[in-house]
Protein backbone atom coordinates (compact mmCIF):
# COMPACT_ATOMS: atom_id res chain seq x y z
CA UNK A 1 0.00 0.00 0.00
CA UNK A 2 0.90 3.48 -0.88
CA UNK A 3 2.10 5.34 1.85
CA UNK A 4 1.34 9.41 1.42
CA UNK A 5 2.02 12.76 3.03
CA UNK A 6 0.38 16.25 2.56
CA UNK A 7 1.92 18.46 0.89
CA UNK A 8 -0.36 22.38 0.06
CA UNK A 9 -1.66 22.92 -2.99
CA UNK A 10 0.52 26.62 -2.93
CA UNK A 11 3.59 24.12 -2.26
CA UNK A 12 3.21 21.94 -5.03
CA UNK A 13 2.13 24.58 -7.14
CA UNK A 14 6.07 26.05 -6.24
CA UNK A 15 7.55 22.68 -6.80
CA UNK A 16 5.88 22.24 -10.09
CA UNK A 17 7.24 25.89 -11.19
CA UNK A 18 10.87 24.35 -11.70
CA UNK A 19 9.74 21.35 -13.25
CA UNK A 20 7.05 19.26 -15.31
CA UNK A 21 4.66 16.57 -13.55
CA UNK A 22 2.48 16.17 -15.81
CA UNK A 23 0.56 19.58 -14.75
CA UNK A 24 -1.49 17.05 -12.26
CA UNK A 25 -1.95 19.38 -8.71
CA UNK A 26 -3.01 17.40 -6.15
CA UNK A 27 -2.80 17.85 -2.42
CA UNK A 28 -0.54 14.92 -1.65
CA UNK A 29 2.47 13.31 -3.21
CA UNK A 30 3.22 9.06 -3.60
CA UNK A 31 5.68 8.39 -0.90
CA UNK A 32 7.31 6.36 -3.45
CA UNK A 33 7.51 9.58 -5.77
CA UNK A 34 9.14 11.59 -2.93
CA UNK A 35 12.76 13.28 -4.64
CA UNK A 36 15.42 10.66 -3.71
CA UNK A 37 18.71 12.49 -5.19
CA UNK A 38 20.00 15.53 -5.42
CA UNK A 39 18.69 17.03 -8.47
CA UNK A 40 15.31 16.41 -8.01
CA UNK A 41 15.91 17.77 -4.27
CA UNK A 42 17.33 20.69 -5.13
CA UNK A 43 14.23 22.08 -6.91
CA UNK A 44 12.17 22.12 -3.68
CA UNK A 45 14.56 24.28 -2.29
CA UNK A 46 14.78 26.69 -4.73
CA UNK A 47 11.55 28.89 -3.89
CA UNK A 48 13.48 29.86 -0.36
CA UNK A 49 15.87 31.44 -2.62
CA UNK A 50 13.81 33.80 -4.36
CA UNK A 51 13.05 36.75 -2.22
CA UNK A 52 16.96 37.96 -2.57
CA UNK A 53 16.30 38.41 -6.02
CA UNK A 54 14.35 41.83 -5.04
CA UNK A 55 17.12 41.88 -2.99
CA UNK A 56 19.00 45.23 -4.86
CA UNK A 57 16.07 46.72 -5.86
CA UNK A 58 12.09 46.41 -5.01
CA UNK A 59 12.91 44.59 -1.46
CA UNK A 60 14.60 48.05 0.13
CA UNK A 61 17.38 45.83 1.79
CA UNK A 62 20.38 47.25 -0.36
CA UNK A 63 19.14 51.42 -0.31
CA UNK A 64 18.93 50.98 3.38
CA UNK A 65 22.40 49.33 3.96
CA UNK A 66 23.76 52.13 1.42
CA UNK A 67 22.12 55.01 1.25
CA UNK A 68 22.25 55.06 5.61
CA UNK A 69 25.96 55.64 5.25
CA UNK A 70 28.60 57.69 4.63
CA UNK A 71 29.40 56.44 1.83
CA UNK A 72 26.84 57.56 -0.83
CA UNK A 73 23.74 59.74 -1.33
CA UNK A 74 21.01 60.36 -3.99
CA UNK A 75 21.16 63.76 -4.20
CA UNK A 76 17.54 65.42 -5.88
CA UNK A 77 18.42 67.43 -8.83
CA UNK A 78 16.07 69.48 -9.67
CA UNK A 79 12.90 67.79 -10.65
CA UNK A 80 14.24 64.43 -10.76
CA UNK A 81 14.83 61.94 -7.10
CA UNK A 82 13.29 64.14 -4.90
CA UNK A 83 10.44 61.10 -4.70
CA UNK A 84 8.81 62.50 -1.92
CA UNK A 85 12.07 62.50 0.01
CA UNK A 86 12.17 58.71 0.45
CA UNK A 87 16.27 58.69 -0.36
CA UNK A 88 16.68 61.83 1.78
CA UNK A 89 15.27 60.58 4.98
CA UNK A 90 17.55 57.28 4.56
CA UNK A 91 20.67 59.67 4.16
CA UNK A 92 19.75 61.71 7.11
CA UNK A 93 18.46 59.12 9.40
CA UNK A 94 14.71 60.84 9.61
CA UNK A 95 12.84 57.90 8.42
CA UNK A 96 9.68 55.83 10.02
CA UNK A 97 7.55 53.02 9.56
CA UNK A 98 5.95 54.26 6.60
CA UNK A 99 9.21 54.99 4.28
CA UNK A 100 9.20 52.73 1.61
CA UNK A 101 12.62 50.99 1.65
CA UNK A 102 12.18 50.34 5.34
CA UNK A 103 8.57 49.02 5.28
CA UNK A 104 9.45 46.87 1.88
CA UNK A 105 12.20 44.91 3.75
CA UNK A 106 9.84 43.27 6.39
CA UNK A 107 8.09 41.34 3.67
CA UNK A 108 10.58 40.03 2.08
CA UNK A 109 12.42 38.82 4.74
CA UNK A 110 9.49 37.27 6.16
CA UNK A 111 8.52 35.32 2.67
CA UNK A 112 11.64 33.72 2.77
CA UNK A 113 10.87 32.17 6.11
CA UNK A 114 7.38 30.83 5.02
CA UNK A 115 8.92 29.36 2.18
CA UNK A 116 11.78 27.79 4.40
CA UNK A 117 9.06 26.97 6.99
CA UNK A 118 6.87 25.31 4.50
CA UNK A 119 9.45 23.16 3.11
CA UNK A 120 11.24 22.45 6.35
CA UNK A 121 7.64 20.69 7.44
CA UNK A 122 7.95 18.41 3.74
CA UNK A 123 10.73 17.08 4.85
CA UNK A 124 11.30 17.50 8.37
CA UNK A 125 10.71 13.70 10.31
CA UNK A 126 9.60 15.14 13.45
CA UNK A 127 6.98 16.30 11.50
CA UNK A 128 6.41 13.07 9.02
CA UNK A 129 7.86 10.67 10.79
CA UNK A 130 6.69 8.29 8.10
CA UNK A 131 9.75 9.39 5.61
CA UNK A 132 13.34 8.22 5.87
CA UNK A 133 15.19 10.95 4.83
CA UNK A 134 18.11 10.58 1.80
CA UNK A 135 20.84 11.96 2.20
CA UNK A 136 19.77 14.56 -0.48
CA UNK A 137 17.15 15.38 1.37
CA UNK A 138 19.14 15.46 4.74
CA UNK A 139 21.21 18.13 3.05
CA UNK A 140 18.07 19.86 1.50
CA UNK A 141 16.75 20.06 5.10
CA UNK A 142 20.28 21.54 6.09
CA UNK A 143 19.99 23.95 3.58
CA UNK A 144 16.29 25.48 4.36
CA UNK A 145 17.38 25.82 7.81
CA UNK A 146 20.28 27.89 7.46
CA UNK A 147 18.58 30.01 4.93
CA UNK A 148 15.73 30.24 7.45
CA UNK A 149 18.29 31.43 9.63
CA UNK A 150 20.02 33.74 7.00
CA UNK A 151 16.52 35.86 6.86
CA UNK A 152 16.32 36.22 10.64
CA UNK A 153 19.89 37.57 10.72
CA UNK A 154 18.82 40.10 8.13
CA UNK A 155 15.44 40.57 10.19
CA UNK A 156 17.56 40.95 13.42
CA UNK A 157 20.04 43.14 12.02
CA UNK A 158 17.23 45.70 10.37
CA UNK A 159 15.08 45.29 13.12
CA UNK A 160 16.01 44.52 16.06
CA UNK A 161 13.31 41.98 18.22
CA UNK A 162 11.15 40.41 15.50
CA UNK A 163 8.26 37.11 15.89
CA UNK A 164 10.70 34.41 15.60
CA UNK A 165 8.02 31.72 13.76
CA UNK A 166 9.35 28.17 12.51
CA UNK A 167 5.85 26.57 11.92
CA UNK A 168 3.98 26.94 8.55
CA UNK A 169 1.00 24.76 9.35
CA UNK A 170 0.61 25.80 13.08
CA UNK A 171 2.20 29.76 13.01
CA UNK A 172 0.26 31.80 14.84
CA UNK A 173 -1.28 34.60 13.42
CA UNK A 174 -0.63 37.22 14.73
CA UNK A 175 2.45 36.05 17.15
CA UNK A 176 4.58 38.41 19.55
CA UNK A 177 8.33 39.78 19.57
CA UNK A 178 10.97 37.99 20.86
CA UNK A 179 13.62 39.63 21.85
CA UNK A 180 16.64 39.77 19.14
CA UNK A 181 19.44 38.30 21.84
CA UNK A 182 17.11 34.98 21.76
CA UNK A 183 16.60 35.02 17.77
CA UNK A 184 20.08 35.16 17.60
CA UNK A 185 21.25 32.16 20.20
CA UNK A 186 18.65 30.03 17.90
CA UNK A 187 19.45 30.79 14.73
CA UNK A 188 23.33 30.24 16.15
CA UNK A 189 22.74 26.97 17.22
CA UNK A 190 20.16 25.73 14.31
CA UNK A 191 23.36 26.72 11.63
CA UNK A 192 25.70 25.01 13.78
CA UNK A 193 23.78 22.01 13.70
CA UNK A 194 22.98 22.08 9.87
CA UNK A 195 26.45 22.48 8.79
CA UNK A 196 27.40 19.34 9.11
CA UNK A 197 24.69 17.82 6.50
CA UNK A 198 26.36 19.57 3.71
CA UNK A 199 28.39 18.22 1.16
CA UNK A 200 31.72 19.69 0.24
CA UNK A 201 30.50 21.86 -2.28
CA UNK A 202 31.64 25.25 -3.67
CA UNK A 203 28.34 26.62 -5.20
CA UNK A 204 28.16 30.07 -5.16
CA UNK A 205 24.42 30.44 -5.47
CA UNK A 206 22.51 27.87 -2.89
CA UNK A 207 23.51 27.43 1.01
CA UNK A 208 27.13 25.74 0.71
CA UNK A 209 29.54 25.18 4.08
CA UNK A 210 31.27 28.39 2.65
CA UNK A 211 28.19 30.38 3.06
CA UNK A 212 27.26 28.67 6.66
CA UNK A 213 30.45 29.83 7.99
CA UNK A 214 30.33 32.85 6.33
CA UNK A 215 26.72 33.71 7.81
CA UNK A 216 28.32 32.50 11.47
CA UNK A 217 31.11 34.52 10.99
CA UNK A 218 29.00 37.52 10.36
CA UNK A 219 26.73 36.69 13.48
CA UNK A 220 29.90 36.20 15.47
CA UNK A 221 31.17 39.35 14.40
CA UNK A 222 27.90 41.49 15.66
CA UNK A 223 27.32 39.52 18.49
CA UNK A 224 27.91 42.59 20.85
CA UNK A 225 25.20 44.74 18.98
CA UNK A 226 22.45 42.05 18.65
CA UNK A 227 23.28 40.45 21.97
CA UNK A 228 25.29 43.11 24.07
CA UNK A 229 27.81 40.43 24.58
CA UNK A 230 30.49 40.71 22.13
CA UNK A 231 31.94 36.48 20.25
CA UNK A 232 35.04 37.69 19.17
CA UNK A 233 36.75 33.85 19.37
CA UNK A 234 33.99 32.33 17.52
CA UNK A 235 33.99 35.02 14.88
CA UNK A 236 37.48 34.21 14.09
CA UNK A 237 37.06 30.80 14.56
CA UNK A 238 34.29 30.72 11.96
CA UNK A 239 36.48 32.78 9.76
CA UNK A 240 39.29 29.92 9.80
CA UNK A 241 36.57 28.00 8.43
CA UNK A 242 35.74 29.60 5.77
CA UNK A 243 39.36 30.20 4.71
CA UNK A 244 39.73 26.25 5.43
CA UNK A 245 38.04 26.08 2.27
CA UNK A 246 39.98 26.65 -0.50
CA UNK A 247 38.56 30.13 -1.77
CA UNK A 248 41.01 32.30 -3.51
CA UNK A 249 42.17 36.47 -3.16
CA UNK A 250 41.21 37.22 -7.21
CA UNK A 251 44.53 38.95 -7.83
CA UNK A 252 42.63 41.94 -10.07
CA UNK A 253 40.36 43.89 -7.63
CA UNK A 254 37.67 44.15 -9.92
CA UNK A 255 37.59 40.31 -11.08
CA UNK A 256 35.05 39.65 -8.31
CA UNK A 257 32.40 41.73 -10.12
CA UNK A 258 33.04 41.20 -13.89
CA UNK A 259 29.79 40.70 -16.00
CA UNK A 260 30.47 36.90 -16.01
CA UNK A 261 31.70 36.71 -12.38
CA UNK A 262 30.02 32.96 -11.83
CA UNK A 263 33.07 31.14 -10.83
CA UNK A 264 35.10 33.81 -9.20
CA UNK A 265 37.48 31.97 -7.05
CA UNK A 266 37.00 34.97 -3.99
CA UNK A 267 32.89 35.15 -4.32
CA UNK A 268 31.29 32.28 -1.98
CA UNK A 269 27.75 33.33 -1.92
CA UNK A 270 25.75 35.13 -4.56
CA UNK A 271 22.65 36.18 -5.89
CA UNK A 272 22.98 34.99 -10.11
CA UNK A 273 21.63 38.27 -11.98
CA UNK A 274 20.79 37.39 -15.41
CA UNK A 275 19.77 40.71 -17.52
CA UNK A 276 16.91 38.48 -19.20
CA UNK A 277 15.87 35.70 -17.25
CA UNK A 278 16.78 36.72 -13.63
CA UNK A 279 16.22 40.61 -13.30
CA UNK A 280 16.98 43.02 -10.48
CA UNK A 281 20.77 44.38 -10.54
CA UNK A 282 19.91 47.70 -12.02
CA UNK A 283 22.12 49.94 -9.81
CA UNK A 284 23.89 51.01 -12.79
CA UNK A 285 20.71 52.78 -14.33
CA UNK A 286 20.43 54.99 -10.81
CA UNK A 287 24.09 55.78 -10.46
CA UNK A 288 24.80 56.51 -14.35
CA UNK A 289 24.15 59.80 -16.24
CA UNK A 290 21.05 60.11 -19.07
CA UNK A 291 24.01 60.17 -21.85
CA UNK A 292 26.44 57.52 -20.26
CA UNK A 293 24.45 55.21 -22.27
CA UNK A 294 26.76 56.69 -25.19
CA UNK A 295 29.79 55.03 -23.17
CA UNK A 296 28.63 51.71 -22.80
CA UNK A 297 26.30 51.04 -26.09
CA UNK A 298 23.47 50.47 -23.83
CA UNK A 299 20.03 50.08 -25.41
CA UNK A 300 18.31 52.45 -22.89
CA UNK A 301 19.03 55.28 -20.90
CA UNK A 302 20.29 55.29 -17.13
CA UNK A 303 18.51 57.63 -15.06
CA UNK A 304 21.47 59.78 -13.22
CA UNK A 305 21.03 59.55 -9.37
CA UNK A 306 22.67 58.09 -7.04
CA UNK A 307 26.82 59.21 -6.63
CA UNK A 308 29.10 58.25 -3.85
CA UNK A 309 29.96 61.10 -1.62
CA UNK A 310 32.79 63.48 -1.99
CA UNK A 311 34.32 62.42 1.54
CA UNK A 312 34.27 58.63 0.72
CA UNK A 313 35.57 59.19 -2.51
CA UNK A 314 38.24 60.91 -1.07
CA UNK A 315 39.65 57.99 0.86
CA UNK A 316 40.77 56.33 -1.83
CA UNK A 317 44.67 57.09 -2.20
CA UNK A 318 45.43 58.17 -5.66
CA UNK A 319 47.58 55.23 -6.39
CA UNK A 320 45.12 52.51 -5.44
CA UNK A 321 43.73 50.86 -7.86
CA UNK A 322 39.91 50.81 -6.86
CA UNK A 323 39.59 54.50 -7.29
CA UNK A 324 39.78 54.32 -11.13
CA UNK A 325 38.39 51.14 -11.31
CA UNK A 326 35.06 51.59 -8.90
CA UNK A 327 34.32 55.13 -10.22
CA UNK A 328 33.64 57.19 -13.12
CA UNK A 329 35.40 60.98 -13.14
CA UNK A 330 35.99 63.71 -15.42
CA UNK A 331 35.11 64.26 -19.05
CA UNK A 332 32.90 61.27 -20.01
CA UNK A 333 33.58 59.65 -23.82
CA UNK A 334 31.74 57.34 -25.70
CA UNK A 335 32.88 53.82 -26.94
CA UNK A 336 34.75 55.09 -29.72
CA UNK A 337 36.90 57.94 -27.63
CA UNK A 338 34.72 60.88 -28.16
CA UNK A 339 33.76 63.83 -25.85
CA UNK A 340 30.30 63.29 -25.19
CA UNK A 341 28.00 66.44 -24.16
CA UNK A 342 25.24 67.09 -21.63
CA UNK A 343 22.22 66.81 -23.94
CA UNK A 344 20.72 69.72 -21.65
CA UNK A 345 23.20 71.62 -20.51
CA UNK A 346 24.81 71.66 -23.62
CA UNK A 347 28.43 71.36 -22.57
CA UNK A 348 30.95 68.78 -21.79
CA UNK A 349 29.70 65.73 -19.56
CA UNK A 350 32.15 65.93 -16.71
CA UNK A 351 31.55 64.34 -13.60
CA UNK A 352 33.08 66.64 -10.64
CA UNK A 353 32.93 63.95 -7.15
CA UNK A 354 32.20 67.62 -5.55
CA UNK A 355 28.50 67.81 -4.75
CA UNK A 356 27.48 70.73 -3.52
CA UNK A 357 24.04 70.25 -1.98
CA UNK A 358 21.80 67.42 -0.90
CA UNK A 359 18.88 69.40 -2.69
CA UNK A 360 19.91 70.85 -5.92
CA UNK A 361 16.90 73.29 -6.82
CA UNK A 362 16.79 75.44 -9.46
CA UNK A 363 19.47 77.87 -8.10
CA UNK A 364 22.20 76.00 -9.11
CA UNK A 365 23.52 75.21 -12.92
CA UNK A 366 22.79 72.86 -15.07
CA UNK A 367 26.36 71.13 -14.47
CA UNK A 368 25.71 70.91 -10.99
CA UNK A 369 22.68 69.52 -10.84
CA UNK A 370 23.32 67.08 -13.65
CA UNK A 371 26.82 66.37 -13.49
CA UNK A 372 27.94 66.58 -9.62
CA UNK A 373 29.00 63.25 -7.98
CA UNK A 374 31.51 60.43 -8.93
CA UNK A 375 29.64 57.92 -10.63
CA UNK A 376 29.84 54.12 -9.99
CA UNK A 377 30.94 51.49 -12.15
CA UNK A 378 32.71 48.65 -9.38
CA UNK A 379 30.40 45.76 -11.22
CA UNK A 380 31.66 45.58 -14.71
CA UNK A 381 29.05 47.74 -16.85
CA UNK A 382 29.50 45.77 -20.26
CA UNK A 383 29.07 46.94 -23.39
CA UNK A 384 25.66 46.65 -24.96
CA UNK A 385 24.24 46.61 -21.04
CA UNK A 386 20.67 46.80 -20.61
CA UNK A 387 18.28 47.63 -17.99
CA UNK A 388 19.19 45.13 -15.63
CA UNK A 389 22.67 43.56 -15.37
CA UNK A 390 24.21 39.81 -15.53
CA UNK A 391 26.39 40.45 -12.73
CA UNK A 392 26.11 38.05 -9.94
CA UNK A 393 26.15 39.91 -6.36
CA UNK A 394 27.86 38.60 -3.46
CA UNK A 395 26.59 38.41 -0.58
CA UNK A 396 29.73 36.76 0.75
CA UNK A 397 33.24 36.75 -0.75
CA UNK A 398 36.62 36.41 0.54
CA UNK A 399 38.49 39.61 0.65
CA UNK A 400 35.19 40.70 3.50
CA UNK A 401 35.83 36.87 5.48
CA UNK A 402 39.23 38.14 5.50
CA UNK A 403 39.04 41.87 6.69
CA UNK A 404 36.46 40.43 9.49
CA UNK A 405 39.40 38.12 10.71
CA UNK A 406 41.91 40.73 11.02
CA UNK A 407 39.38 42.83 13.17
CA UNK A 408 38.34 39.62 15.42
CA UNK A 409 42.22 39.54 15.78
CA UNK A 410 42.60 43.51 16.25
CA UNK A 411 39.82 42.87 19.02
CA UNK A 412 41.74 40.26 20.92
CA UNK A 413 45.03 42.52 20.88
CA UNK A 414 46.26 40.32 18.40
CA UNK A 415 48.04 41.52 15.18
CA UNK A 416 45.69 41.20 11.80
CA UNK A 417 48.21 42.65 9.54
CA UNK A 418 48.02 38.90 7.44
CA UNK A 419 44.26 39.29 6.74
CA UNK A 420 44.25 43.62 5.86
CA UNK A 421 47.87 43.75 4.09
CA UNK A 422 46.81 40.97 0.80
CA UNK A 423 44.31 43.33 -0.45
CA UNK A 424 45.84 46.16 0.15
CA UNK A 425 48.43 45.13 -2.23
CA UNK A 426 45.99 44.01 -4.53
CA UNK A 427 44.82 47.40 -4.76
CA UNK A 428 48.26 48.44 -4.98
CA UNK A 429 48.61 50.00 -1.37
CA UNK A 430 51.70 49.48 0.84
CA UNK A 431 51.31 47.32 3.54
CA UNK A 432 50.03 48.31 7.31
CA UNK A 433 51.79 47.95 10.67
CA UNK A 434 49.96 46.72 13.27
CA UNK A 435 46.70 47.68 11.90
CA UNK A 436 43.82 49.29 14.58
CA UNK A 437 40.26 49.17 13.97
CA UNK A 438 39.88 52.68 12.51
CA UNK A 439 42.48 50.96 9.33
CA UNK A 440 40.44 48.32 9.21
CA UNK A 441 36.95 49.92 9.05
CA UNK A 442 38.87 52.52 6.24
CA UNK A 443 39.47 49.47 4.66
CA UNK A 444 36.46 47.76 4.64
CA UNK A 445 35.07 51.23 3.33
CA UNK A 446 37.08 51.11 0.30
CA UNK A 447 37.17 47.43 -0.66
CA UNK A 448 33.17 46.45 0.61
CA UNK A 449 32.24 49.55 -1.24
CA UNK A 450 27.99 49.36 -2.53
CA UNK A 451 28.32 45.99 -1.38
CA UNK A 452 25.74 46.49 1.38
CA UNK A 453 28.03 46.59 4.36
CA UNK A 454 28.43 49.96 5.25
CA UNK A 455 25.43 50.23 7.50
CA UNK A 456 26.20 47.56 9.55
CA UNK A 457 30.31 48.14 9.84
CA UNK A 458 29.05 51.80 10.85
CA UNK A 459 26.66 50.33 13.81
CA UNK A 460 29.27 47.65 14.95
CA UNK A 461 31.99 50.03 15.00
CA UNK A 462 29.99 52.86 16.87
CA UNK A 463 29.88 55.83 14.57
CA UNK A 464 25.98 55.12 12.41
CA UNK A 465 25.07 57.77 14.04
CA UNK A 466 28.22 60.38 13.32
CA UNK A 467 27.59 63.56 11.62
CA UNK A 468 28.78 63.36 8.10
CA UNK A 469 28.46 65.71 4.97
CA UNK A 470 24.82 67.10 4.62
CA UNK A 471 23.85 64.73 7.80
CA UNK A 472 23.56 65.38 11.38
CA UNK A 473 24.18 63.69 14.01
CA UNK A 474 21.56 61.09 14.74
CA UNK A 475 20.17 58.80 18.11
CA UNK A 476 20.93 55.75 18.48
CA UNK A 477 17.37 54.24 17.91
CA UNK A 478 18.19 54.54 14.52
CA UNK A 479 20.62 51.30 14.57
CA UNK A 480 17.27 49.59 13.79
CA UNK A 481 14.72 50.14 11.75
CA UNK A 482 10.72 50.45 12.88
CA UNK A 483 8.63 47.54 12.30
CA UNK A 484 6.41 48.80 8.87
CA UNK A 485 3.02 49.91 9.76
CA UNK A 486 1.58 47.58 7.33
CA UNK A 487 2.66 44.94 9.25
CA UNK A 488 1.84 46.32 12.81
CA UNK A 489 -1.95 47.16 11.25
CA UNK A 490 -2.28 43.31 10.48
CA UNK A 491 -0.59 42.10 13.68
CA UNK A 492 -0.55 44.93 16.79
CA UNK A 493 1.10 42.96 18.71
CA UNK A 494 4.08 44.00 17.16
CA UNK A 495 3.28 47.67 18.15
CA UNK A 496 4.48 46.22 22.03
Amino acid sequence: MKRYFILTVTALMALTSCTDIDDQLTDKIPFDQFPENDAQSALMVVPVYRPMQDFLDWSGWWFCQEVTSDEMVCPTRHTDWDDGGKWRVLYQHTWDNKTEAVAAMWGRFYNGIVEANRLIEVLNPENLPMIELTPAGAKNLAKLKIMRSFYYYLLIDNYGDVPYVTSFKNAEKQPNKTPRADVFNNIVAEIEESIPYLDESMSKTSVSKGMAWSLLAKLYLNAEVYTGTPQWVKAENACDSVLALGYSLETDPLAPFVTNNQNSLENIFTIPYDEDTYQGFNLHMRTLHYNSNLTFDMSVGPWNGFAVTEQHYNTYPQNDKRKDGYFLVGQQYTSTGQPIVDAVAGKPLVFNPYIPKLVMDASFTPEEIRMSGARVKKFEIKLGAKENLSNDFPIFRLADIMLMKAEAMVRQSKNGDDYINPIRRRAGLADLNNATLDDILAERGREMFWEAHRRQDLIRFGKFNHAWWEKPASDVSRRIFPIPQWAIDSNPNLAK
